[in-house]
């Protein structure tokens, strides 16, 4: 398969100290690691693609530690992720869907086999274009606590022959969580929903 050329990384984190209420014991942090790649599909339908998801497995393995390390380097704080793509206007959807493998099961793999499905979102754009990473927890996709979303997005990418890849992580639930629904403190641990 093609070889992987990568334009840019960025890396974002935010500390959420409150919101409108009481301080809580500790900020939330929140990261994204965003890595632009050309898009080695752009322009022509290509009816093999498969294969480029092993291509990304590395890839998706170093994004994945550089946000473990970007919240302080203990995959043990991390309870939240989430993935999405940004795929340019030379491109189709389908090749945004090559990262599920590589940034989720890379994730799911270092934070110690985590049970929940990561939630994804996906969509070709231009320049600019920003994307809404859905959050869930990473053993259960159930605690509701831990539903969020991420926006993504950086100023001159993706080019039309490129690829935004994104993985995202959090430390904890939304600041002052408090509509219900199944606690972190409730998982069981049996399917990755609850």
């Amino acid at each position: 398969m093609p070889e992987i050329q990568i334009r840019k990384r960025v890396l974002v984190v935010e500390e959420i100290f409150h919101e409108g209420g009481p301080a809580p014991s500790k900020p939330l942090r929140r990261a994204a690691l965003l890595i632009v790649i050309r898009n080695p599909f752009a322009g022509r339908y290509v009816e093999e693609i498969e294969g480029f998801m092993d291509d990304l497995k590395p890839l998706g393995l170093e994004v994945a530690s550089a946000l473990v390390k970007a919240l302080g380097g203990d995959a043990g704080v991390v309870e939240g992720y989430g993935k999405g793509a940004i795929i340019g206007s030379n491109g189709e959807l389908e090749h945004g869907a090559l990262w599920h493998v590589p940034g989720g099961y890379a994730m799911r793999e270092l934070l110690g086999d985590a049970k929940a499905i990561v939630a994804s979102t996906k969509k070709v754009g231009g320049p600019g274009t920003r994307l809404d990473i859905p959050i869930t927890h990473i053993n259960a996709s159930y605690v509701r606590s831990h539903f969020d979303a991420m926006e993504v997005g950086i100023t001159d990418s993706p080019r039309a022959n490129e690829i935004l890849l994104a993985l995202v992580m959090t430390t904890g639930a939304r600041i002052h969580a408090r509509v219900g629904g199944l606690k972190a403190s409730e998982i069981k641990g049996e399917d990755g929903l609850r």
